[in-house]
């Protein structure tokens, strides 16, 4: 079976199921509902936003809850979808890169901020966000935070700040580089937790992944980042993907290195 399908996704949502994890939102995990042995499911919807109906449909069908991340970019802005997966019961979250696309003008930043959330929330009563790496920006997104706060914005959690950066609260694996173990290629999107408690075991397929929750060494808390594009039972969208994910790999890996 092919790796990155929505049947191998499937598979990993029953793995989880099956190891006895609840799913929590990230906003919910913010409010403190968030109990016992549980995963985070985030979902940042850079490019392809009708692959993330397709996930969000699935994990539906299980009683699944996930937090999705949408950018403002047209590939990923799709009003109907996002209505869509907020109707079956999903949360909706911005995945915002001002700085970036204000090229570092933090006024501009926060000001393109303030519309998108207005925007955005004619959707879903929007309470979390998600920084979207950036990786051809020399701007961190995250930045804008250092001069504002969002949470004079009604906001509660950003998981760089609220989760990521807190050693005590669990692990974190990220599908970047179409892989579970790219930190390689990895630029922006990295924790404290995932960095200091990564087991000693090969996780770098998703089936790696599946047959790891089947063991007794998991921790009880997870929050595991998908990006939905890379998710298809299509085999021309499955081998497009795999095509550009090789070139952006190498693209990242160069930019890590300079």
């Amino acid at each position: 079976m092919k790796d990155f399908t929505l049947t191998a996704y499937t598979q990993l949502l029953l793995a989880l199921k099956n190891a006895g994890y609840v799913f929590y939102t990230f906003e919910e995990w913010c409010d403190d509902k968030a109990t016992g042995k549980y995963v985070i499911l985030r979902h940042d919807v850079d490019l392809k936003a009708g692959h993330s109906l397709a996930t969000a449909q699935i994990e539906a069908n299980f009683g699944i809850v996930a937090s999705y991340y949408f950018r403002v970019v047209p590939k990923s802005n799709q009003p109907e979808i996002i209505k869509a997966i907020a109707d079956l019961g999903h949360e909706i979250g911005y995945h915002y890169e001002d700085l970036a696309i204000c090229n570092g003008d933090t006024e501009a930043a926060i000001n393109h901020f303030e519309n998108q959330l207005v925007y955005f929330r004619t959707f879903y009563p929007v309470r979390t966000i998600c920084m979207h790496g950036s990786p051809t920006s020399k701007w961190d997104n995250r930045e804008i935070w250092k001069t504002n706060d969002y949470h004079h914005y009604g906001i509660i959690g950003e998981p760089y700040f609220d989760f990521l950066n807190l050693e005590s609260n669990g692990f974190y694996l990220t599908d970047t580089g179409r892989m579970w173990d790219g930190e390689k290629y990895n630029i922006r999107d990295k924790s404290i937790s995932s960095l200091n408690s990564r087991p000693n075991v090969k996780l770098h397929s998703t089936f790696d992944l599946i047959h790891w929750l089947s063991s007794d060494i998991t921790p009880d808390v997870f929050m595991i980042t998908t990006h939905p594009q890379r998710w298809t039972d299509s085999k021309f969208e499955w081998s497009v993907e795999i095509i550009s994910q090789s070139i952006k790999n190498i693209i990242k890996r160069q930019t890590i290195q300079t």
